[in-house]
């Protein structure tokens, strides 16, 4: 088996990174294949913090091959910069070592200056968008008139689009959104120069990934966001603007489905959120303002503190299914020590009917009662522990009845964010 997808299965921020970083250790090249810069995975390697957007999370590892696919949309200057960062530690030294699909889409100006328009204009009924662009730029593809980077590589074809589309971009910006127009020949310079800088990046990623893959390389699919994000299968309309599942790997890195081997789900051992929509288990009190504080529950590229809450076997059993998950990790379950009594919530209630996987109805969602077991808490700090059996006995019975009732083994648990600080239950998910 050469291939595994890391998959968030909350709502994000679950710990993607670091578990990606952790395993990128067996794998020879690692993939995004959907989200923008909206998503960032902060890695902590020998006390040292590292933030990535856009490039995938095992690039502290010499010789990974990191591949951004096609499914993802990329803004060149936010990419170039993060290049540039990676170089000042010694990463990406070897241009071969990062390849962008050629027919990845480009995130452009008019797309940020619509994404954060459109959000000052929602009032509070704006769905938390971090006005990156990502969702407009996801609309010009699926319209037929995005700017992918083959585009980029031919002047005269990117001339003529960009010319095309700001021409519309700048009617709408005016006369519907109130704001500014745009110049043409500023954006026209600018990406020609980032033009420079990422071409010898760019390729034919599905065509590598399939040779490759033939060859027996091991390949790391890594996901952004979380399941209940997806615009599909998510908590629609307060969701992201691509599929987040592991089925989206197909689509978004260019490979077929029998390449797709394993899937392991990532899964804090409580919940967060960040942005607005429905939350069931959301804690309002001095629990969630532990869980917040102790957990460091700020967003990696916003720095929004993250709503918190009790873990919720609902989301994580629907997103298991959804995945097809062979195994879990579980993140964050250090923070839980010192709360005498832990909550899961083991299914919803609404007017008179029983869920036990998430309910497409936003309007459920946001009235339903969420059903909880209790479980006794532990004081013990966790994060010197290395191995199950050394885990406090409550500690170990948590995760046993989060495995019961999401019917997925736990795999991985990670008791503090640095790479070293986790319990390998079995030495390799390859």
């Amino acid at each position: 088996m050469s291939t595994l997808v890391v998959i968030g299965v909350q709502w994000g921020d679950e710990g993607k990174g670091k578990v990606v970083d952790l395993l990128a250790r067996e794998a020879d090249i690692i993939v995004r294949f959907q989200g923008g810069n909206n998503a960032g995975h902060t890695l902590v390697v020998d006390g040292q913090k590292t933030v990535v957007r856009l490039i995938p999370s095992g690039v502290l590892h010499a010789g990974k091959v990191c591949v951004i696919g096609n499914g993802v949309v990329v803004d060149p200057q936010v990419l170039v910069e993060e290049i540039d960062t990676l170089q000042q530690q010694g990463c990406l030294t070897d241009p071969a070592l990062l390849k962008i699909s050629e027919t990845a889409h480009l995130i452009m100006p008019y797309h940020k200056a619509i994404d954060l328009a459109r959000e000052r204009l929602r009032g509070e009924g704006r769905i938390g968008t971090t006005g990156r662009g990502i969702g407009p730029t996801y609309e010009d593809k699926m319209a037929r008139v995005g700017i992918r980077f083959v585009d980029l590589l031919d002047e005269k074809i990117f001339s003529e689009k960009l010319a095309h589309n700001l021409q519309e971009k700048n009617i709408y910006l005016g006369a519907i959104l109130q704001e500014q127009a745009l110049d043409y020949r500023q954006i026209f310079d600018r990406y020609c120069h980032l033009r420079t800088r990422l071409a010898p990046y760019i390729t034919n990623t599905s065509r590598y990934l399939h040779q490759e893959i033939s060859r027996g390389r091991k390949v790391l699919f890594e996901g952004a966001q979380g399941t209940m994000l997806d615009v599909d299968h998510g908590t629609y309309p307060y969701v992201t603007s691509s599929n987040t599942v592991a089925g989206a790997v197909c689509a978004g890195a260019g490979i077929a489905p029998r390449h797709i081997h394993n899937v392991i789900g990532i899964s804090k051992a409580y919940t967060t959120r960040v942005g607005s929509g429905p939350f069931p288990t959301e804690l309002f009190g001095p629990e969630g303002e532990k869980l917040r504080r102790d957990g460091g529950e700020f967003g990696t590229v916003t720095g929004r503190p993250r709503r918190c809450g009790w873990f919720d076997a609902v989301v994580v059993r629907t997103a298991a299914r959804l995945n097809g998950l062979t195994s879990l990790a579980l993140t964050k379950i250090d923070v839980l020590s010192g709360l005498p009594t832990l909550r899961i919530c083991t299914g919803y209630q609404y007017r008179g009917q029983h869920y036990d996987e998430v309910p497409a109805s936003t309007t459920v969602l946001e009235n339903l009662t969420p059903l909880y077991e209790d479980l006794p808490g532990w004081d013990e700090p966790l994060t010197g522990i290395r191995s199950l059996d050394a885990l406090p006995g409550n500690a170990r019975r948590y995760v046993e009845r989060i495995e019961e009732l999401v019917g997925v083994p736990v795999k991985m648990i990670s008791v503090g964010a640095g790479r070293e600080e986790t319990i390998l239950i079995r030495p390799s998910f390859f």
